[in-house]
């Protein structure tokens, strides 16, 4: 298995530089757990949590649900730790490609309508503003999260994942199971919509 560069590059930008350090933090709980440290896999589970339970909330607007397969989300990955390697990306990405597998499996067995519920998504967040920048926040939210929903599925996704979730574009690549120049595409496309799609008074 590969080993992350520990050291960020020294050109890089002080966020990228900070995400890459986080990154290979998140990989040295992996290879714990790999060996046996229950420890570390609490640490990614406290790490991913709240990542994967939005975007399953975000994809099954149902809060109930979202828990339900957050958790076989984790149990899946504790059963596979084994079987995952270091590739460049933050492990993340793997925790939401098992819960987008789940919520796939869900959709075939049941014909459960993907769609955003926007009070549950609200109910996952925690603004920490004052009262004018709390109600211009929940407009504009409210107002963007109902513009998401008039997307196509796969346009949806790709919103969610690299605008939401804060996925790159090959962890949304990854996760979507297409290359990158086609999430490129799809993103470009769902911007433009949605840029159509929102009130002219919050663009």
């Amino acid at each position: 298995m590969a080993e992350p560069d520990p050291t960020p590059d020294a050109t890089a930008e002080p966020a990228e530089a900070d995400l890459d350090a986080a990154h290979a933090v998140a990989w040295d709980l992996v290879r714990a757990a790999q060996a046996g440290d229950t420890h570390a896999f609490g640490q990614l589970y406290d790490r991913y949590v709240d990542m994967v339970f939005r975007y399953v909330l975000f994809r099954v607007g149902d809060r109930e649900l979202a828990e339900d397969v957050t958790s076989e989300t984790f149990l899946r990955a504790l059963r596979r730790i084994t079987s995952v390697s270091y590739q460049g990306r933050d492990v993340g990405a793997w925790f939401v490609t098992i819960a987008r597998n789940l919520v796939l499996d869900h959709v075939k067995s049941s014909r459960f309508r993907l769609e955003v519920t926007t009070p549950e998504i609200r109910d996952s967040e925690r603004v920490e503003a004052g009262p004018e920048q709390q109600v211009m926040s929940k407009v504009t939210r409210d107002a963007l999260l109902t513009c998401v929903d008039q997307l196509g599925d796969d346009q949806r996704e790709c919103i969610v994942l690299r605008f939401l979730q804060g996925m790159s574009v090959a962890e949304t690549a990854v996760i979507m199971n297409r290359n990158e120049g086609a999430v490129k595409a799809l993103q470009h496309r769902a911007v433009r919509r949605l840029a159509q799609l929102l009130p002219s008074e919050i663009r």
